[in-house]
């Protein structure tokens, strides 16, 4: 029941990174009015996605760390540091680079290098839920369930 758990926040955190950054904002640019009401919008969006990220990842860690089972201990194990990279990515993204995004586009600064930061960023948290998600999913037919019939 724990795996299964660890499982489902891993697969919420690395499916709500792909969702918003690969499908959402991208229809968001080609659909509304202006890249600056997109741009708004996404904003927001990235705002809720750093706190849902923040919240699963603190969640895992809390999960993971306890050591009660020895094969879960060793899966825990490879995924923490994806965890803890992927929620300090999330932090470094909001609290970092998102105000001197927003600070560019106010200001006229260079917000061509700071949105690509903030994207390459985002990528690798992505990356980061995805490697902790792998790590975490059962690894041999014992670990699954029997098939229903």
């Amino acid at each position: 029941m724990k795996q299964r758990f660890n499982v489902m926040v891993a697969a919420l955190w690395w499916g709500s990174l792909t969702g918003l950054g690969f499908v959402v904002v991208p229809m968001l640019f080609a659909n509304l009015g202006t890249p600056a009401a997109a741009g708004a919008m996404a904003a927001r969006l990235f705002t809720a996605q750093a706190w849902l990220s923040t919240g699963c990842a603190m969640l895992l860690l809390l999960v993971l760390n306890k050591k009660d089972d020895a094969a879960l201990a060793l899966q825990a194990q490879a995924a923490m540091k994806f965890v803890v990279a992927g929620l300090l990515l999330a932090l470094l993204v909001e609290f970092g680079i998102a105000p001197r995004i927003v600070s560019a586009r106010a200001d006229g600064g260079n917000l061509k290098l700071w949105h690509g930061l903030g994207t390459a960023l985002y990528v690798v948290q992505w990356l980061c839920a995805g490697l902790a998600l792998w790590r975490l999913a059962p690894t041999s037919q014992a670990a699954q369930p029997p098939a229903a019939d």
